[in-house]
């Protein structure tokens, strides 16, 4: 991973680490060289680098989707970065709730 890509995903990871999600929702993340939370442990779709949406449904019933970071994502900007990911989270946490409660 070149220089500018880590810095691009440490400003990235602090934008969506002051994001208001869900207390339901734990993003966690695999990112080696720039963050490697404890409940991300590699097992991601292609084995790079992801981040990792754990949505406690109902504060039991969890869930989790891995989101790689491909290497398009990888010359975003942090903010559209950050953009992506909340996009996705939001995408996601719709989809486990319409399986739960039914279309809306």
């Amino acid at each position: 991973m070149l220089v500018d890509q880590k810095a691009r995903l440490q400003e990235a990871v602090g934008i969506i680490d002051n994001i208001a999600v869900s207390p339901d929702v734990n993003i966690d993340y695999f990112i080696p060289g720039v963050l490697v939370s404890e409940n991300a442990d590699g097992s991601g779709e292609r084995g790079g680098p992801y981040v990792q949406f754990t949505y406690a449904l109902n504060g039991t019933d969890q869930h989790v989707q891995h989101m790689p970071i491909t290497h398009g994502y990888l010359d975003k900007t942090p903010q559209d970065l950050a953009n992506l990911v909340t996009f996705s989270l939001e995408r996601f946490m719709e989809e486990i709730d319409s399986r739960q409660y039914g279309a809306q």
